[in-house]
């Protein structure tokens, strides 16, 4: 890690709706914090069009994102596409519901307001990889494509708290139930893993470290790990979770992994 350095034209402090309708009381904090302690653009976008507009106009500001792990990996997109992810290192102030916040404990962001705006203000810089698919999406903490019928979910229900700790302790942890499996073609740096003649119960994909990203694949009660720069998932119309978000169906996406594409700042 390097230390950040004080922001040059200052910061934009961009605050999600979503943040200000749950927790008005932790964005005042962080924008006290931030404004005392550098030169603070505060931006309030009323929607994702407008969230753009303003990162996209930030010209030398450093983009501080107050909201929640949408709002993270919405910035880290939008970035990425405009292929200035390189350049920028960006905090965030976790705001929202608990649920919510899961990837930016995974990175490692505070949960307080306080403490991770101050990190915004004089913390150090992380380098991270990414994880970016064949239609330009962005993956920061992993990703996995779950059973095809998980168990049901006991009173109160499943939390997204508890799909990241799934994901953190995938690698490790013991195959998840499944009552089927996906029919999918597993590839990974070109060597197949898994075929559609033998159901998978379970893949999942987290960026290991040294420009390589981790493969995890389960069927069977057997486990095939491997370490790869892209993996191509084909088959059946398959969904996955990516960090805060479910998308799919789709029957083929290959990902790739990005070395060092972006900075996250984090206490030092």
């Amino acid at each position: 890690m390097s230390p950040a350095g004080a922001p040059v034209g200052g910061l934009l402090v961009l605050v999600d709706p979503v943040a200000r309708r749950l927790d008005g009381e932790s964005v005042r904090i962080a924008r006290d914090v931030l404004s005392a302690g550098a030169a603070a653009k505060i931006c309030l976008p009323q929607s994702p069009e407008e969230f753009a507009r303003a990162l996209a106009r930030r010209g030398h500001r450093r983009p501080v994102i107050v909201g929640d792990d949408r709002a993270l990996v919405r910035a880290v997109g939008l970035l990425h596409r405009e292929r200035e992810l390189g350049g920028e290192a960006l905090s965030v102030v976790p705001v929202g519901q608990a649920g919510s916040l899961g990837l930016a404990r995974l990175l490692g962001v505070p949960m307080s307001a306080v403490s991770a705006a101050r990190a915004a203000l004089d913390g150090v810089v992380g380098v991270r990889d990414l994880l970016v698919d064949d239609s330009d999406g962005v993956v920061l903490g992993g990703l996995r494509i779950p059973p095809v019928a998980p168990p049901a979910p006991r009173a109160g229900g499943a939390t997204v708290r508890s799909a990241y700790r799934s994901l953190v302790r995938t690698l490790a942890g013991p195959p998840a139930a499944s009552a089927g499996g996906h029919r999918l073609r597993v590839e990974a740096d070109g060597v197949v893993l898994a075929d559609v003649d033998r159901p998978v119960d379970d893949i999942a994909v987290v960026p290991g470290g040294g420009g390589l990203a981790e493969v995890v694949v389960r069927a069977g009660g057997a486990v095939v790990r491997a370490r790869a720069a892209a993996v191509t998932v084909a088959g059946a119309d398959f969904r996955y979770r990516a960090d805060a978000a479910v998308t799919g169906p789709v029957r083929r996406r290959t990902w790739t992994l990005r070395p060092a594409a972006w900075g996250l700042i984090l206490p030092r």
